[in-house]
């Protein structure tokens, strides 16, 4: 049976190494995405993995005699919440910047833009954010909570019958705060995985699947169209030396394409897999045993080669979007997160961000692997069952 087997899966795995849609989907179009994803997403998360604060015109349209207190204030809380400050009088001369943050100029009436807040003055102070990225909210929140410090250190003075100024305000800091909120960060990064670190996991879970429910399970419906399958029949390989020989073929492409992955993701741009390495192979080689079954159970359910293209890609297509490997899956709406739990990409990219991204140790990813695996055994156990050669 093995014998058999391993002939049926060599002679098919030579088979679609040569064809050029393999090549292109395996070798070619992977680096692609791997640099276009990661390039584009790079600023999601303030930098691509640069820790160096994030640049913010703070635009004071008035003279700086004009300004007062509070607008050091405003610029010092800034900073406190990551930002690099830059001072600009004019949004025309701040047009580079991304992050802009302008106040008002103060009524004619009063000298300063803290005296006219002081006295009771709606200052109505604008955050321009130019940009689509998935910081856009973070940054929001970081600016408010900014702004708002400062007017909630205003409110604190004057309670106590204080005059909000320099002194009361570090006075007001050097207090025990009667609440205090410890964050701690759940791994090696305090922020989701951007640019190339979650492109190219991603990518790689996406185009794995991708090439076996194509590449490696349009073959099979091919074979079956032409009727190759039906001289197989009539060969003393027995159907479940087949079906090992198919699952192990297409098992096979998943692992060739894995580990030219994995080398260019280190080679080429520079990923760090992290120090859980071995837990990362099986996690994918669970993933390409999941797909290899996948890809042998729906050729055997859709009835010609246009319905196994359509439901290949339409299916990579859809779990890779919900699965987290397009974005971060931490940055989505809670009903998604909870959704990609349910999902086999899911699985695979929580326990790749948990492993790789994170920097936890092997053992968070057994019941990933566990999962998959127990994935792969029920569909390749179906497969053999719904296994037809006509």
């Amino acid at each position: 049976m093995l014998r058999d087997a391993w002939f049926i899966a060599r002679k098919d795995l030579a088979y679609m190494l040569k064809q050029r849609e393999t090549i292109l989907w395996v070798f070619l179009m992977p680096p692609l995405f791997f640099y276009f994803i990661g390039t584009v997403t790079a600023g999601f998360g303030g930098g691509g993995g640069d820790d160096s604060p994030d640049p913010i015109a703070l635009v004071a349209t008035f003279p700086e005699a004009r300004e007062g207190f509070l607008v050091g204030e405003i610029g010092r809380r800034l900073a406190e919440q990551d930002f690099r400050v830059d001072r600009f009088d004019s949004e025309e001369a701040a047009t580079a910047y991304d992050r802009r943050l302008v106040l008002p100029a103060p009524p004619a009436a009063y000298s300063t833009f803290t005296e006219a807040v002081l006295d009771g003055w709606e200052a109505d102070i604008v955050f321009r954010r130019e940009g689509d990225d998935l910081n856009v909210d973070f940054d929001q929140v970081r600016v408010r909570r900014a702004v708002w410090t400062v007017l909630a250190d205003v409110v604190a003075v004057r309670s106590e019958g204080g005059n909000p100024g320099p002194e009361s305000f570090a006075e007001l800091d050097q207090r025990a705060r009667v609440l205090t909120l410890r964050v701690e960060s759940a791994g090696r990064r305090a922020r989701p995985p951007v640019g190339f670190e979650q492109a190219i996991p991603g990518t790689l879970v996406m185009f794995t699947m991708l090439v076996l429910l194509t590449s490696g399970a349009m073959l099979l419906v091919i074979e079956r169209e032409e009727g190759l399958l039906k001289r197989l029949a009539a060969t003393p390989i027995s159907r479940s030396s087949l079906v090992l020989g198919k699952w192990t073929s297409k098992m096979t492409l998943g692992v060739v394409q894995i580990a030219f992955g994995v080398l260019l993701g280190a080679l080429a741009f520079g990923i760090d897999w992290g120090q859980a390495l071995p837990a990362v192979g099986i996690v994918l080689l669970a993933w390409a045993a999941f797909n290899a079954s996948l890809g042998i159970f729906l050729a055997n359910t859709v009835r010609s080669r246009a319905q196994m293209g359509a439901v290949g890609v339409l299916a990579s297509m859809v779990l890779a979007a919900l699965g987290g490997c397009w974005w971060p899956i931490e940055i989505t709406p809670g009903w998604m997160q909870g959704l990609a739990g349910f999902l086999p990409t899911g699985w695979a990219m929580d326990a790749m961000h948990k492993l790789v991204s994170f920097g936890e140790p092997g053992t968070v990813a057994l019941p990933h692997t566990g999962t998959l695996a127990a994935a792969a055994l029920l569909l390749g156990w179906l497969a053999s069952r719904r296994f037809r050669y006509q």
